[in-house]
């Protein structure tokens, strides 16, 4: 079980992130069309308010257990390194628990009180028991990134999504087959879940029995046991104290977008039935979580596997004192972040209107007259692009033990979503509500990417690169939006699901394929950038290259 570069970990975890998340917007189809977006915001509250307490069940420690567990093993303190993992799984089994019977008391008091959906106290409680197992996940799958082993946690991502999927889905289904109603049908789905949780656990269990007989082969075992009778594990006490000074400014950067949909699903109803009414905001409220947020997290995918890859990388590197490293992972990592990021967001942004109608029934709403959700998606997909970069930039103060102004950017950018959204929700509605979400990312990311400027003289794109962006991005937007227009008006020849799936496939397909011809063409990524990807994809990026007739 080989160590995974940065690129190659990347590809690992971004390939599954995106299975992953493929499988989430499959699992959302049938789900709209069995319980509604008025389900599918009573769903959204069950899942919102249980991903922030996961994050403070984990308490930000895979991160920081990723970053320590790199430092020991580069450093050859092989047996610290376990006694840190055994810390990490010793809190999880505590946090998990408490939190499990956190959830299930405070259940009815969120869904009545601060929600305004008393229907979602029962997804709540089927859900929570998820928070006995995940944690324990997180701790195993924050351990095979320091040791720089991606597929473990990509395997577990796939698995655990298609046991989400059959189980809540299936439920669902069932229940409402049975009689049983929709708020039986909708606790039915967040079950899901549970059994998520269950495939993910098997799976790192599995890889995690293999890498102990490869640390037994290569002789890692045998080196932490005379680490340990030469007195080199330290106590508990003292790797608790230096997990959570390292942890909690991550936990904090960990939580901001949980604790963004957490905002959202606790305040939108509240802040537009005043203006639209109780019904149409909770269908405003169905369109975000079950429409937007499924689609505009695709863009981050890559992202995530970026931030997971670039931790244990710049925390090797730091730690054996090398900044060229640090400097050219730092930069590696941020051009990454923006080339890959930008496609997808253009693609699924200019095709949000037949990408909507393609996945999601149209014709259900009770009380929307004039939105149907193609806006909410194509707004809520661009703010990605700037959530791409303040991620991947707070990857690296990560690595590089950069913890306070983590902590500072995180305040000041949850204080401009409360007031960016209590303010201009009153004038633009829901897209005040997004605005607010998408002033939250750029301060964010201008706070850290200062900071990164400060540390690291780290170069994302020379000003003539980021021309070649700029004018790349407009050729797409100026081609792709009036095509969007014309296939919508004059491709009818089949039934509308078919016409709208064709639409979105040749308007994002379209976007897709011209992104990196004119990338080629502007010379913004250039064969000698491409010279370190996998080969695959270095012949695939060849031929573009050929079609473009430049490359140097």
């Amino acid at each position: 079980m080989s160590k995974d570069s940065l690129v190659k970990g990347t590809l690992i975890l971004a390939l599954a992130a995106l299975v992953a998340r493929v499988l989430g917007v499959v699992q959302r189809i049938p789900l709209v069309y069995l319980i509604g977006d008025t389900g599918m915001a009573t769903f959204g509250i069950a899942f919102n308010i249980y991903t922030p307490l996961l994050t403070i069940a984990t308490a930000g420690i895979p991160s920081a257990l990723s970053k320590l567990v790199a430092e020991k093993m580069e450093l050859g303190q092989y047996a610290e390194a376990d006694r840190i993992y055994q810390a990490a799984i010793r809190f999880a089994v505590i946090a998990g628990a408490f939190m499990t019977v956190l959830l299930i008391f405070l259940a009815p008091y969120y869904a009545e009180h601060v929600s305004k959906d008393p229907d979602a106290t029962m997804s709540i409680r089927a859900l929570a028991p998820a928070l006995l197992l995940f944690p324990l996940i997180a701790m195993m799958r924050g351990y095979f990134q320091g040791r720089q082993m991606m597929m473990p946690n990509g395997m577990s991502q796939i698995v655990e999504q298609i046991a989400r999927l059959v189980t809540g889905v299936g439920l669902a289904f069932l229940l409402l087959e049975m009689g049983k109603g929709h708020v039986w049908a909708i606790a039915g789905a967040s079950f899901g879940g549970v059994m998520g949780s269950v495939g993910a656990i098997l799976v790192l269990v599995w890889y995690m029995l293999r890498l102990r007989k490869a640390d037994e082969r290569e002789g890692i075992v045998r080196a932490a046991r005379l680490n340990r009778k030469a007195g080199a594990s330290s106590s508990f006490r003292s790797i608790y104290a230096t997990i959570f000074r390292v942890s909690v400014p991550i936990v904090l950067f960990s939580m901001t977008v949980p604790l963004i949909y957490f905002v959202d699903s606790s305040t939108v109803i509240s802040l537009l039935e005043d203006q639209v009414g109780n019904g149409s905001a909770k269908e405003l409220l169905g369109i975000l979580t079950g429409r937007a947020q499924s689609l505009a997290g695709i863009p981050i995918i890559l992202a995530i596997a970026l931030s997971q890859s670039v931790v244990p990388i710049v925390s090797s590197a730091y730690a054996r004192k090398d900044m060229e490293q640090v400097r050219l992972q730092a930069s590696k990592a941020l051009q990454l972040s923006v080339i890959t990021g930008l496609p997808i967001v253009l693609a699924i942004a200019i095709a949000a209107r037949p990408i909507n109608a393609t996945l999601f029934p149209m014709d259900q709403f009770k009380f929307l007259v004039h939105e149907n959700g193609n806006g909410i998606i194509a707004f809520l997909t661009v703010t990605a692009l700037f959530q791409i970069v303040m991620q991947t930039c707070g990857s690296i103060l990560m690595g590089m033990g950069e913890m306070r102004p983590l902590i500072y950017s995180v305040f000041i950018g949850l204080a401009c979503k409360l007031a960016g959204g209590f303010v201009l929700a009153r004038w633009f509605g829901i897209y005040g509500i997004i605005g607010a979400t998408a002033l939250c990312f750029v301060v964010m990311m201008a706070l850290n990417l200062r900071v990164l400027r400060r540390k690291v003289d780290y170069v994302m794109f020379t000003p003539r690169r980021w021309a070649g962006l700029a004018v790349t991005t407009a050729v797409i937007v100026a081609v792709c939006l009036p095509l969007e227009r014309f296939t919508h008006d004059w491709v009818t020849w089949f039934p509308d699901k078919i016409n709208q799936l064709l639409n979105a496939a040749v308007v994002g397909g379209l976007a897709c394929v011209l992104y990196p011809l004119l990338l080629m063409a502007t010379r913004v990524y250039t064969k000698q950038d491409a010279a370190e990807l996998p080969a695959p994809i270095r012949k695939l990026l060849g031929k573009f290259g050929r079609l473009t007739g430049r490359g140097k």
